[in-house]
């Protein structure tokens, strides 16, 4: 493929298996910072709080429309940060808005696949338990810290890894 053709991108190929190993991960995927993946999350914040602004704004007027009923969606709003992960990470591009933003995606570190919606739910749920919990924050943090290819423990319990576009 060269740089002519329409689907052409630097550093990528369709076939996986042709491309030498580095580590577990194909030779085009480098292995993201902590501090990259931390300015995402801030990033991410951000973008979350949007996405539950808008969420809440429509559960409301589902709810005055439905003359109350709807205004039992919720509890919904509790996990929007979750389904902000499930379907940006999920998605077509496998990363959410601050990791695009930080040139940051999620894959399966042995082939370089995408990853579906429930196990990008899950890895959110996952690292949003650790940073509730303030000591199991830091032993995912400090998991990511000894390991040479810098995978938090959540990304290891999964069989993901952040990597940089």
């Amino acid at each position: 493929m060269t740089n002519f053709e329409p689907d052409y991108r630097p550093g990528y190929t369709h076939d996986p298996s042709i491309m030498p190993g580095y580590g577990a991960v194909p030779v085009p995927y480098i292995r993201a910072s902590l501090g990259g993946r931390s300015v995402a999350y801030l990033l991410d914040l951000l973008f979350i709080l949007g996405f539950t602004a808008v969420l809440g704004t429509a559960i409301f007027l589902v709810g005055v429309v439905t003359f109350g009923l709807g205004w039992a969606l919720f509890p919904i709003l509790g996990v929007s940060g979750i389904l902000y992960s499930a379907i940006t990470v999920g998605g077509a591009k496998q990363s959410t808005l601050g990791m695009r933003m930080m040139g940051l995606r999620v894959v399966a570190p042995e082939s370089g696949r995408p990853v579906d919606m429930l196990t990008a739910a899950v890895h959110a749920l996952l690292f949003y338990v650790a940073v509730s919990t303030f000591l199991l924050w830091c032993f995912d943090i400090l998991f990511g810290l000894v390991r040479s290819d810098r995978r938090l423990g959540h990304d290891v319990l999964l069989g993901l890894a952040v990597v940089r576009i």
